[in-house]
């Protein structure tokens, strides 16, 4: 799966928990810009794991800041 795929299935993943409804750029962060809580991001993450059979340790969580690096990070993990 190329990033572009990787990007668009995230998105789709995303809207659920975007209550707000913000639209989602490779800059948006999760905290500021989406106000997602710590549970809910755990609930975005089992979602993105189960989706794209990956495991997102809790260190590369907390190096993710934005909506673009969360792409990235799934992309790599997934061609391994």
């Amino acid at each position: 799966m190329d990033r572009a795929e990787v990007d668009t299935t995230i998105r789709k993943l995303a809207e659920p928990f975007n209550k707000k409804g913000v639209a989602i750029t490779e800059t948006t962060t999760f905290a500021a810009d989406l106000e997602f809580d710590s549970l809910t991001v755990m609930d975005f993450v089992a979602e993105i794991e189960d989706e794209f059979d990956v495991i997102i340790s809790m260190n590369q969580q907390a190096e993710i800041e934005n909506y673009g690096q969360l792409v990235d990070a799934v992309h790599k993990l997934q061609a391994n």
